[in-house]
């Protein structure tokens, strides 16, 4: 293995995605990334919608991702952390990552000094305030007593449910690539300007919007969106103190 020198982010694989019909070979794509990853990782961070739809039993997981558990399994077991975020598609992930796979789940945005750099690292959503209608679904999805009612439903009947309430999902709706809407009308840069205002945060890094994004604000702060893994295949690499935005490739280019 390599020196371990840089620090990996990725978002939005959308693994099992019944959506999209590339699901096997986009997975195999992901577990070659994060086969070359470990070779020069000190920690990896997956921000969020890397399964399209999770939800854990106490006995039960989803069938498939065989590769991408194995290969997580093998990189913690090597000593190298790695960081999941639950997005708005795999928040119902519990305590089987962690006990079995080996992944520190984070639930919340995470403030984190990474080589004297201070990040703000969240799947994003919820963070664009005005989005009221995903906020009041986030507040039904993470609901305790819904999620105990629904795991009394049968894995059959459940995940049936789940992967339809997915193909409704705007992967089946906008499956061309989304559009930046600039930098005044973005709502995750104009959270990360309100944080900026009363804290001193070098790096944001988030998933959600499917748009690869590596923008300077204020005061040298930078913003970054990992994009996605329907469209992109990008990820983000911090490394001697700067961080840059990679198209996944055999030469794996900046952008």
């Amino acid at each position: 293995m390599g020196e371990n020198k840089r620090t990996y982010f990725i978002s939005d694989i959308h693994l099992g995605a019944p959506a999209l019909n590339n699901n096997r070979e986009r997975e195999k794509l992901f577990v070659s990334w994060l086969d070359k990853a470990k070779q020069d990782a000190k920690a990896i961070y997956l921000v969020g919608d890397i399964f399209d739809f999770w939800f854990e039993y106490k006995k039960v997981v989803p069938r498939g991702f065989t590769r991408t558990l194995g290969k997580i399994a093998e990189i913690t077991d090597s000593g190298i952390p790695v960081h999941f975020f639950t997005g708005n598609h795999d928040l119902w992930a519990f305590d089987y990552l962690p006990q079995e796979v080996g992944i520190t789940i984070h639930r919340e945005p995470v403030k984190v000094d990474i080589d004297g750099k201070t990040f703000f690292i969240a799947h994003g959503d919820g963070l664009d305030k005005s989005d009221k209608g995903y906020l009041l679904l986030k507040s039904i999805f993470t609901n305790k007593l819904l999620q105990w009612l629904f795991a009394r439903v049968h894995p059959n009947l459940a995940f049936g449910i789940g992967h339809g309430w997915s193909k409704k999902s705007r992967l089946s709706h906008k499956p061309e690539e989304e559009n930046f809407k600039g930098v005044n009308n973005e709502g995750m840069i104009n959270f990360a300007r309100e944080i900026l205002k009363t804290d001193s945060i070098d790096i944001f890094v988030t998933g959600h919007r499917h748009v690869p994004m590596n923008i300077e604000l204020e005061e040298g702060a930078k913003f970054v969106n990992t994009g996605d893994w329907v469209n992109h295949f990008t990820y983000a690499v911090f490394e001697n103190g700067k961080i840059e935005l990679k198209k996944y490739n055999s030469s794996s280019q900046s952008i």
